[in-house]
């Protein structure tokens, strides 16, 4: 009976070998992402999505090929300087419901020329200076934000390009103006120059403090007059009482020292 065909076994080994390694390879880029989240490709752009992943921060291991970025439905409550700076492909960045109350300048640097989407709608954000967005050629949504209504605001609005049908929701939760709460921010710039009326009233309180330092000027001098009046005569109310060649001596010198 002819013996069976023998099975080269060093092709097998290798092959066993090269599997092992891809496997070990997905499982440590699998473990390296944080829980929650997960890389997929969307329409022939490379995603990265944390929805919902309860994150206190923005993850740092996340693919610097991505395209597409969701990080919505959080807790995040800060964004840090260069916060998205190992992300040269990004083109949109979903920061939606969040806790986000503080944006740090710099925060989005390195995304100016690619980005295309930024969505910070539904978060907490009541004051952001322009130079946090400034550069950003993307779609910005800054809808459902509890927004202070003031100088600065107008010129963050002025300063980006808002994405259609998100302006309606930047809606006044404070102000200076009682009744701004409550209204939609770009229609009473539409009547009202937040930035002119902040330097009206700083102007105003201006002169207000000049005027009650010159009052308290004017009235110390006031006082003093009146004081060295007061004194003079009781000086010379003294000089009458005396004798009379005591009291014309007094008198000249009284005389000599008015002079």
């Amino acid at each position: 009976m002819p013996a069976a065909p023998r099975v080269p076994l060093r092709p097998l080994t290798m092959w066993l070998l090269l599997q092992s390694l891809l496997l070990a390879c997905s499982l440590r880029s699998a473990a390296a992402f944080p829980k929650g989240c997960y890389p997929s490709e969307e329409e022939g752009l490379k995603t990265f999505r944390c929805s919902n992943a309860r994150l206190t921060e923005v993850p740092r291991d996340i693919p610097n090929d991505t395209n597409k970025l969701y990080l919505d439905s959080n807790r995040i409550p800060f964004l840090p300087r260069d916060a998205f700076r190992d992300l040269p492909l990004l083109l949109e960045l979903d920061l939606s419901h969040n806790a986000i109350a503080g944006i740090e300048s710099g925060a989005f640097r390195g995304l100016a020329e690619h980005l295309r989407s930024l969505d910070l709608s539904a978060n907490r954000l009541a004051s952001v200076s322009k130079e946090a967005l400034s550069n950003l050629k993307a779609k910005v949504n800054l809808s459902d934000n509890p927004w202070r209504c003031d100088c600065r605001l107008q010129e963050l609005v002025r300063a980006v390009d808002l994405a259609a049908g998100s302006a309606a929701g930047i809606v006044c939760d404070s102000s200076a103006q009682e009744e701004h709460v409550g209204k939609a921010f770009l229609q009473l710039m539409a009547d009202t120059d937040f930035c002119n009326v902040y330097k009206r009233t700083t102007d105003i309180a201006m002169l207000v403090t000049m005027f009650g330092w010159f009052a308290m000027v004017i009235s110390y001098l006031v006082y003093y007059v009146r004081q060295n009046q007061e004194d003079a005569r009781r000086h010379l109310e003294y000089l009458k009482s005396l004798p009379s060649k005591q009291r014309r001596s007094e008198e000249s010198s009284t005389i000599s020292t008015v002079v």
